[in-house]
């Protein structure tokens, strides 16, 4: 893929975080995220690519934008698939809490796991967890390996989860070991990025999210040189079917490259709230700001962004962004 693209994506992520933001805190998950998926797909079309939506906002007769199969760009350049978020955690951004995010992964065609829209079972690292957890090996037993591979007691190591009572067993053993648990209410994607971050205070990500956040966290933690394993989970028999009409074994264990394939995927997001990483959207009476992040797995480079964005006099609801200017 070109690298000139990556800028790109950063001001279409940046697009639906501005849109997505100005419903903060108002109680309006669908408002938010159909104005999000508006920005993102106007912006989208502007980018010189010949893509492919594999992970968007649904099927063909779920979504009128952003569905699985759509073809996306102006029509020119690389061609690529294309996962994307427009907004990950429409709650948060409903109740004006931290953690939502406007995010996609690219990849050339063929390289991005067609993931259905089900639970996946996921544990996530950083680089020094490499070659040292498994989502096969008993909870304990990851976070021993772990915290000898950070050179740290198991107490001083933190475990993100969502929230959820199918969770329980996991948090009553991981304090029974000792180590620490932030419980989050919605979004894995942000977090499982952190988990890959030196010093963001999150070891790892464990538990059972989306699947297609799933593919969406695992660009992010190629890019970062992590470790991530996933399992899909069909929850009844149409499910299942589901599964293996898609091509996949609903048993197998998914490593990294099985989520991810190659070593040419970007990942990028901004943020609509705050995040561990990144600041969420600010608005001035002239200019709002964003805080964006790009990665490329090819490189190795990750790229923080700030970016001031000039408005219009009077913002109907809705309106789009006039010029930006970007502080990397």
């Amino acid at each position: 893929m070109e690298r000139e693209l990556a800028l790109e994506f950063v001001r279409v992520t940046e697009a639906a975080a501005i849109q997505a933001g100005r419903l903060m805190g108002r109680g309006d998950k669908n408002g938010a995220d159909k104005l999000a998926v508006d920005a993102m797909r106007a912006m989208l079309d502007t980018v010189d690519i010949r893509g492919t939506v594999v992970i968007g906002e649904g099927e063909l007769d779920e979504a009128p934008m952003l569905y699985i199969g759509e073809k996306i760009g102006d029509g020119y350049g690389d061609q690529v698939d294309i996962a994307v978020d427009p907004v990950e955690g429409t709650n948060l951004v409903a109740k004006g809490l931290p953690g939502a995010i406007a995010v996609m992964a690219v990849a050339p065609r063929g390289c991005l796991l067609h993931a259905p829209d089900m639970y996946m079972d996921k544990i996530v690292t950083g680089p020094r967890g490499v070659g040292v957890i498994s989502l096969d090996a008993p909870i304990e037993d990851n976070l021993k390996a772990l915290a000898s591979r950070l050179d740290k007691p198991v107490s001083d190591v933190t475990v993100v989860l969502l929230d959820r009572d199918r969770h329980q067993d996991h948090i009553t053993r991981i304090r029974k070991v000792g180590a620490r648990i932030r419980l989050i209410s919605d979004g894995d994607v942000s977090p499982a990025l952190a988990a890959c971050v030196a010093d963001s205070g999150i070891d790892m990500l464990l538990g059972s999210g989306g699947a297609p956040e799933g593919v969406l966290a695992a660009a992010a933690v190629k890019c970062l040189g992590g470790e991530m394993q996933g399992r899909l989970l069909p929850e009844d028999a149409s499910q299942e079917a589901r599964v293996r009409e898609m091509g996949h074994d609903p048993k197998k264990l998914l490593g990294l490259d099985d989520l991810v394939q190659g070593d040419d995927v970007l990942y990028v997001s901004t943020a609509i709230t705050d995040t561990d990483l990144l600041d969420g959207v600010h608005y001035g009476p002239e200019f709002c700001s964003t805080h964006s992040v790009v990665m490329r797995s090819l490189t190795g480079t990750v790229r923080f962004v700030r970016a001031d964005h000039q408005l219009e006099k009077k913002w109907p609801e809705g309106r789009p962004v006039t010029h930006s200017r970007r502080k990397s």
